[in-house]
């Protein structure tokens, strides 16, 4: 991006010809340290997150329905729209589990609430 930046700067501005050559030189010799410091936060980024894959990383995930699951409706899990399948059923908003997924439609199940330790009803 920065190469490109002043490649346009020399083009475009009436520079005498050393200093337009010396941007054009300056622009690439930037750009290459701009590539390797990405290069080494991108690795750096990647070792810190967890690699998850396939059906196998969905499986456990919770998400929200977004269109009724009366047996079969919509579910938002991370940030996609997945056909699910919910054979308890689930209103708008409420969240599910993934149990299993078929082919590219969820198996989902609600996720009830969890009650105090004292037994007064939810958290």
């Amino acid at each position: 991006m920065i190469f490109l930046l002043t490649l346009l700067l020399a083009v475009l501005l009436p520079l005498p010809e050393p200093w337009a050559a010396l941007l054009v030189v300056t622009g690439a010799v930037l750009e290459v340290g701009e590539v390797a410091l990405l290069r080494r936060w991108s690795k750096r980024l990647a070792r810190r997150l967890p690699t998850a894959t396939g059906t196998e990383a969905m499986i456990g995930s919770t998400g929200k329905v977004v269109t009724p699951c009366r047996p079969s409706g919509t579910v938002r899990l991370r940030g996609e729209l997945w056909d699910a399948l919910c054979d308890e059923g689930a209103d708008v908003g409420a969240a599910v589990r993934v149990d299993a997924v078929d082919a590219l439609v969820l198996v989902v199940s609600p996720v009830l609430p969890e009650r105090r330790r004292d037994g007064a009803g939810p958290a």
